[in-house]
């Protein structure tokens, strides 16, 4: 009996492989590689054999994963070292992956901030706005349009809960992700005529480098590794997909409230998240 589980358990597996690979290799293109959700999306995709071109800023991480992956599954990984929040991303990406069969983007590029919104550097939330909207509809249109001309292809766009409502002392970061949101929402029904599949994938809590840039602390999270397969079998199948039961849970459990109610929950969360981070003005201004 438990050699027949254990192989039921396997030949699954092998079928989730075999869908991705045949569904979008034999290239795959994924940015905010080298860590987080990213990296985890990576291994996966690497696990059902497809062929990789990783993007971050960091040159060393990419070409030890690079080294890694070819290493450990056969695959051909190229490395494209590249800050996102330039302007000019899209063109060198679209330009280095030209002669590849690309099937497959992974948007998982982001960052975010928290605390007061009036305290906040104008010119680091202009740079979230570049890398989570701008780099990431750039990059949607760029390979939206390559793969509606072939007939086939995926795109997974990073949401997030936050990205359901407002939510005070991440007012920006939460306004990103909500349009992240829509616009996957809009292009899953816009291109599955086309044949390409579009999926935002909104996690809750997880333990990446997020929570240290954005200054926040967290409680309960999500492991990266845990939420990447949901993910990438929830693509072609469903427009969102919330990864892992805490996503499920903190989404669920908010939905039939009236959304000014909804704000001021997710502000009391994340004010408790920040609250290190917050000055004395803040919180006297909210005990008023």
């Amino acid at each position: 009996m438990l050699n027949i589980n254990l192989g039921a358990i396997w030949r699954c597996r092998e079928s989730w492989q075999q869908r991705l690979y045949t569904r979008y290799g034999s290239w795959a293109v994924v940015t905010g590689a080298s860590s987080g959700i990213g990296a985890a999306m990576v291994r996966k995709l690497a696990e059902a054999g497809l062929n990789l071109v990783l993007i971050g800023r960091s040159q060393t991480v990419l070409e030890e994963m690079a080294a890694d992956l070819t290493t450990h599954y056969g695959i051909e990984v190229r490395v494209i070292r590249l800050d996102l929040a330039l302007e000019t991303g899209v063109e060198t990406i679209g330009a280095a992956t030209r002669a590849l069969d690309v099937g497959l983007l992974v948007a998982a590029a982001g960052f975010g901030t928290s605390g007061s919104f009036l305290d906040a550097c104008l010119e680091e939330e202009m740079a979230m706005l570049n890398v989570n909207c701008r780099a990431l509809l750039g990059l949607s249109w760029y390979f939206g349009r390559r793969f509606a001309q072939q007939g086939r292809g995926g795109l997974v766009l990073m949401s997030s809960i936050v990205g359901f409502q407002g939510m005070p002392f991440a007012a920006h970061y939460a306004a990103t992700k909500a349009y992240v949101q829509a616009l996957a929402e809009a292009l899953d029904v816009e291109l599955a005529p086309l044949g390409v599949d579009v999926l935002a994938a909104a996690p809750g809590p997880t333990q990446s480098g997020f929570a240290t840039r954005a200054g926040m602390r967290m409680g309960m999270a999500l492991k990266p590794g845990d939420i990447a397969l949901p993910i990438l079998n929830a693509l072609g199948r469903r427009a969102t997909a919330l990864p892992g039961f805490l996503s499920k849970l903190l989404t669920y459990s908010l939905v039939l409230l009236p959304r000014w109610l909804r704000v001021r929950i997710m502000g009391e969360v994340m004010k408790g998240m920040t609250k290190h981070r917050l000055g004395k003005q803040d919180l006297d201004a909210d005990r008023k």
